[in-house]
C-alpha cells in the first residue's frame, strides 16, 4: 500500500503518506511507541526490532504507517488468522506477544493488534485514515472481516456497578462515551462480543470489546 492524502485538524492542512512500513522505519516506529506510551507504561512493552522484523517479513500487508514530512506519526499492525466466530482468546495468544508467528496466510480474518497515533497529530483524524486503509486491505486480500479487541478504558471505574456487556451496550446506544470504543464505532466497527482477561489493563478491568468490520463485497 502506498497513497497520499490530505488531513486537517480544522485549521492546518497536511500531506500524509500512508504506506507499508519497512526495516528502515524501525527506529522511527519505536520512537512513536515511546511518544504514544510514555512512563509509567513499561518501555519493554514497546515494539522492538525483533517484533517489527516479524511484521514486515511474515505479513507486510498488515504493517502500515502514516508519515508527515518524513516523520512517522501513526502506525497500525495486523495479521491474518482463522478464528471461529465466538472463539475465546486474548491479545497475547492471538498476537504471539506481538511477534505474529501465529499469522496464517490463508486466514479469513484480518486481526488488528496495534493502532497508535502521535499525540501531536491526533486531531488530524489519522486513526480513521489508518483504519480505512486496513479496510481496503481486507477487500484487497479478499478477507471476510477485520477484527480486534478494543480497550474499554471507561469501564474500570464502573465495573462494580454493571457488567462489561451492559457498559458496551450503553456506549453503542450513545448513552456513554468511551475513548476507544466510541472511536471504533465512528470508524464503522461493530461490536461482536466482550472478552474477559484480554489484556492486563486496570482501566478496562482487563476486558475488551471485540469490534469488527465486515467486508461488504463478501457474503
Amino acid at each position: 500500500m502506498r497513497k497520499t492524502i490530505k488531513a486537517t485538524d480544522g485549521t492546518t492542512m497536511r500531506t500524509v503518506m500512508i504506506r507499508n512500513y519497512e526495516a528502515s522505519d524501525f527506529g522511527k516506529l519505536i520512537d512513536l511507541q515511546a511518544e504514544c506510551f510514555p512512563p509509567p507504561y513499561p518501555s519493554e512493552l514497546w515494539w522492538n526490532e525483533a517484533q517489527l522484523t516479524e511484521h514486515v517479513t511474515r505479513f507486510p500487508d498488515g504493517a502500515i504507517c502514516a508519515e508527515i514530512d518524513g516523520r512517522i506519526v501513526g502506525s497500525m499492525t495486523a495479521l491474518r488468522i482463522r478464528l471461529e466466530e465466538y472463539e475465546r482468546h486474548d491479545w497475547s495468544t492471538i498476537s504471539d506477544n506481538g511477534y505474529i508467528r501465529t499469522h496464517q496466510p490463508d486466514g479469513e480474518t484480518l486481526y488488528v493488534i496495534d493502532l497508535c497515533v502521535s499525540p501531536a497529530f491526533r486531531r488530524f483524524g489519522l486513526g480513521k485514515w489508518l483504519m480505512q486503509s486496513m479496510y481496503e486491505t481486507v477487500v484487497h486480500l479478499g478477507c471476510d472481516r477485520l477484527l480486534g479487541g478494543g480497550r474499554m478504558p471507561g469501564y474500570g471505574a464502573l465495573s462494580d456497578r454493571m457488567t462489561a456487556e451492559e457498559y458496551l451496550e450503553q456506549v453503542v446506544q450513545g448513552k456513554r462515551k468511551d475513548p476507544v470504543i466510541t472511536f471504533l464505532l465512528r470508524c464503522g466497527r461493530m461490536p461482536a462480543g466482550v472478552v474477559p482477561n484480554y489484556l492486563e489493563d486496570e482501566q478496562s478491568a482487563d476486558y475488551a470489546a471485540l469490534m469488527e468490520w465486515r467486508n461488504p463485497f463478501k457474503r
